[in-house]
């Protein structure tokens, strides 16, 4: 039901360590509390795989303001593009994370890398077992993933800052699809924003649940599911102050499952069950979302 006909879910005890979890989120705060000029040193402008550091605000989407300030980060990896190398170009896209200077947050890129790790794992597992709720053996979505050395998947810090003028936009990303196989997030603040659009166009509320991640799916999964598993247009509202509202900022920490670089969708034929096509048939007509 939930990759059919939602595109979201709750995943309750993910297998993460908790103690990473927790010093992960106690880091937010100091990452986004860096000297400016510290954070500047390490913007997504220096970087040819898009890793780094965005300032609020400097995001649109859909042609309006995403009020987010952030960090694109990813697991262990190097890039195989070399200058004049016998590679395809596009193979620029994938490398390293710039890190912002040790001395000034120390522990932080250990921790960091030790949960993308975890959720990395995770994801492996995950995508199996919805292979299997879909009718198909655990390992018939393999072949759209790299060798462990080839592959990179990515994640981001993410903060909203609180809206302190009632007039204001409180768009803190506009209505999206992920583009990938599936998002882990981890929402790392008590405050609601989070919201999904479902199957008849209505915005619905995914709050924080402790111990949690929302896991969704994304487009290329949508793709080779003919359509099976869908993808779910989402957006976050900034939060606002208010008399029971914390005057904080909301923190999320998503983890983007990508897939293999030299992948060609177009190229794969999956055959689902009767009964499972059966499903998708029963979901009906999908209201137009954004």
């Amino acid at each position: 039901h939930a990759l059919i006909n939602i595109g979201f879910l709750y995943l309750a005890n993910p297998p993460v360590e908790p103690k990473d979890i927790a010093a992960l989120i106690d880091y937010i705060p100091k990452l986004f509390g860096l000297p400016q000029e510290a954070k500047d040193a390490i913007r997504m402008a220096n970087s040819p795989h898009f890793l780094g550091y965005s300032r609020l605000g400097a995001e649109l989407t859909k042609g309006r303001t995403d009020h987010r300030e952030q960090f694109d980060f990813s697991p262990k990896h190097e890039t195989r593009w070399k200058e004049g190398g016998d590679v395809p170009e596009y193979y620029r896209l994938w490398g390293s994370s710039q890190w912002p200077d040790e001395s000034l947050i120390p522990g932080f890129r250990a921790t960091l890398e030790r949960y993308f790790e975890q959720v990395q794992e995770l994801s492996y597992a995950f995508i199996s077992l919805l292979a299997e709720a879909l009718g198909l053996p655990p390992d018939s979505l393999n072949h759209f993933f790299d060798t462990p050395e080839n592959m990179q998947h990515r994640g981001k810090i993410v903060q909203y800052p609180v809206v302190t003028d009632s007039g204001a936009d409180d768009q803190g990303v506009g209505p999206h699809y992920d583009p990938g196989f599936l998002t882990f997030l981890l929402q790392a603040s008590l405050h609601k924003g989070l919201q999904v659009q479902n199957l008849s166009g209505q915005w619905i509320d995914a709050p924080p649940i402790p111990n949690t991640f929302v896991v969704n799916i994304g487009k290329s999964l949508e793709f080779v599911t003919q359509g099976l598993a869908r993808a779910t247009s989402h957006r976050v509202l900034s939060p606002r102050a208010g008399p029971s509202e914390p005057l904080t900022p909301r923190y999320s920490i998503p983890f983007f499952q990508t897939i293999s670089l030299d992948a060609r969708l177009a190229e794969s034929h999956l055959t689902f069950p009767e009964e499972i096509l059966k499903l998708k048939v029963g979901r009906g007509e999908v209201a137009t979302t954004e």
